[in-house]
């Protein structure tokens, strides 16, 4: 098991940048494959990047494809999420989760552990 805690989100103009932090608890943090998910109101939970546990994978949603950049620090045991160029219907409550197998997975029931959550609101 391994504990999530997301920082970093806020509020931002359209066309502006944030950093998402996400947190992990415990000494296995580098066998995790992370993720960074998705929910707006209304809407379901949708995948955003994910990286694999070396950081030497990583893939994206199409919807922040070359706006977006996941990492991961193992030292640290944090995983990060660049958003640049950021869009209104960016705006969304954002998710860390971490899976137990090191490879990258875009679905969400693949995830076991989850983060509370971050709103990021981009105004237009």
């Amino acid at each position: 098991q391994v504990q999530l805690v997301e920082s970093g989100g806020g509020l931002v103009q359209a066309g502006g940048s944030l950093r998402l932090s996400c947190a992990a608890s415990g000494r296995t943090f580098s066998r995790y494959a992370m993720g960074w998910f998705r929910q707006a109101p209304g809407k379901e939970r949708e995948f955003v990047a994910g990286i694999n546990w070396s950081g030497g994978t990583t893939t994206y949603a199409d919807s922040v494809k070359g706006r977006s950049t996941i990492s991961r620090d193992n030292a640290k045991n944090t995983v990060y999420l660049q958003m640049n160029s950021l869009k209104p219907e960016d705006t969304a409550v954002y998710y860390c989760a971490a899976r137990g197998w090191g490879a990258v997975a875009t679905s969400e029931y693949e995830y076991a552990n989850w983060g509370q959550g971050t709103q990021v609101t981009v105004s237009s």
